[in-house]
């Protein structure tokens, strides 16, 4: 299997988001899934075999980071759509937040209708 079928599945998309800059224990990247720890562990073979991560051991724990090496020009694409994402989802939640402030402002404007 090549990097680019192994990432084409959108829970191996996350686990290389989840080990992109730090390291992670297989127990570590499981809890940021609702599914079982088995088959994350399957997810992180196929993309370990496939050269997208590497895995270290330590002790019973297996430790787990992207290989950007292998992605070659796939890393700057990978990297450039998170962090579009990312811009997306800060636009977002200041929209919101914007929108949340002046709901809070006119609900505590004083009435200017009633007149003295």
């Amino acid at each position: 299997m090549t990097a680019l079928q192994a990432i084409s599945e959108p829970r191996r998309q996350r686990i290389v988001q989840l080990v992109w800059d730090r390291e992670r224990t297989a127990g570590d990247v499981a809890r940021h899934f609702d599914v079982t720890f088995g088959a994350v562990s399957q997810h992180l073979k196929v993309l370990t075999d496939a050269g997208v991560l590497v895995q270290r051991r330590e002790g019973r724990q297996r430790w787990y980071l992207t290989n950007k090496k292998a992605l070659g020009p796939l890393a700057k694409a990978l990297e450039t759509m998170w962090s579009d994402r990312l811009a997306d989802l800060k636009a977002l939640a200041e929209a919101e937040e914007r929108s949340e402030t002046q709901k809070h402002r006119r609900r505590n404007a004083p009435d200017r209708q009633g007149g003295v």
